[in-house]
């Protein structure tokens, strides 16, 4: 593969547009241009999520999360591409399923928190969910693969799960809100 950014700035989005991967430009503010920026910050908060110590099994996992994430930027990217397989959707169903197994059932809501990868974890989640309802009004616009918003629903569960274990891992539990707590 050749050196496809030998220059960073180029100016032709001084003017409110950018380039699409197709070749066509669109205004820097429409739906498709925010939709890959939200994709492009769930997966920078992924890299920060990283950064903390855990499990390999689940270093491993969200590292090949974050490739995924940017194969669905590129679909987003080059209108009516599809890049994202259906095996990807299900193999995050595998690891939620795997991940379960290991917790409790719940039986109140929680709240964000516990330790510091957990609570990340669960803000992940908060921008998973964001993304997802941009693709979802994209695809009210303007066709989109099932597998990108199949993809990036089955995310926002595996974060949850995984917030939950990262804290059961840790020795921790789950912050379990409290019905009325300050009432």
């Amino acid at each position: 593969m050749g050196y496809r950014l030998s220059k960073i700035y180029t100016r032709t989005g001084d003017a409110g547009t950018t380039g699409l991967g197709d070749g066509s430009r669109t205004g820097k503010d429409s739906l498709r241009v925010a939709t890959m920026g939200d994709i492009d910050e769930l997966n920078s908060l992924l890299g920060v999520v990283l950064c903390e110590p855990m499990d390999d099994q689940v270093r491993v996992l969200l590292s090949g999360v974050q490739h995924d994430l940017f194969d669905l930027g590129g679909e987003i990217c080059i209108p009516g591409s599809a890049l994202l397989k259906t095996s990807q959707p299900e193999r995050l169903e595998l690891a939620i399923d795997h991940f379960n197994a290991e917790l409790e059932p719940l039986k109140e809501f929680i709240l964000p928190g516990g330790n510091r990868v957990a609570a990340l974890t669960h803000q992940a989640r908060t921008v998973c969910r964001r993304a997802e309802r941009s693709l979802v009004a994209l695809a009210a616009e303007e066709p989109v693969s099932d597998s990108g918003r199949q993809y990036l629903n089955r995310l926002s569960d595996l974060l949850f799960v995984l917030g939950r274990w990262l804290n059961k891992a840790a020795g921790g539990s789950d912050v379990l809100w409290q019905k009325g707590k300050n009432a």
